[in-house]
């Protein structure tokens, strides 16, 4: 009995320990980004293409995370994409409305270069077959684990949106 109380003494003791010592390591600065930090930076991003840049990509303990702001111009809804990365990208959408597709196979899939984002290869193509296709309006929130294809087949208005990058690999550059 007193072996049994013995091993659950040290064992507790050194769960505590260890967890005292991965919270004291995995302790990071908060990071913030604020609505007007946002509305300022896709405000200024060009009104005559597609546009996908880093807000914010931070060191977030063993790897990166980047906030991307995106502006979409309604007479550019693009090409259907796919990543080749482990990235997934999170949507949430600020202004604007359109269908996006997800899934499926790309149609006349080819390379289109390397990522400015993530340095790995993508692949564009004409559109998206059988893939699920949704609406998305303001408020909505779409994950894309990396390498799944995606493309907005149609755009009602010009779209802004938010874009979040988990980065397992850390493949971003921090900014």
């Amino acid at each position: 009995m007193q072996r049994s109380i013995l091993f659950i003494t040290c064992a507790f003791i050194t769960c505590a320990f260890i967890g005292t010592q991965v919270f004291a390591q995995s302790t990071l600065p908060a990071v913030d980004v604020t609505a007007s930090q946002i509305e300022t930076f896709i405000d200024a991003l060009p009104k005559d293409r597609i546009s996908d840049r880093p807000i914010r990509v931070v060191e977030v303990g063993g790897y990166k995370t980047g906030v991307y702001g995106v502006f979409r111009p309604q007479s550019l809804s693009g090409d259907a994409i796919r990543h080749e990365t482990s990235v997934t990208e999170i949507y949430y959408m600020l202004e604007g409305s359109g269908t996006l597709v997800t899934g499926g196979s790309i149609a006349e899939e080819h390379q289109t270069g390397i990522s400015p984002n993530t340095k790995t290869p993508n692949f564009a193509g004409t559109r998206i077959d059988n893939g699920v296709s949704r609406k998305v309006k303001p408020g909505d929130v779409v994950i894309i684990p990396g390498s799944v294809p995606h493309w907005w087949s149609s755009l009602d208005s010009d779209i802004r949106y938010l874009i979040f990058r988990p980065d397992p690999e850390n493949l971003q550059t921090a900014r």
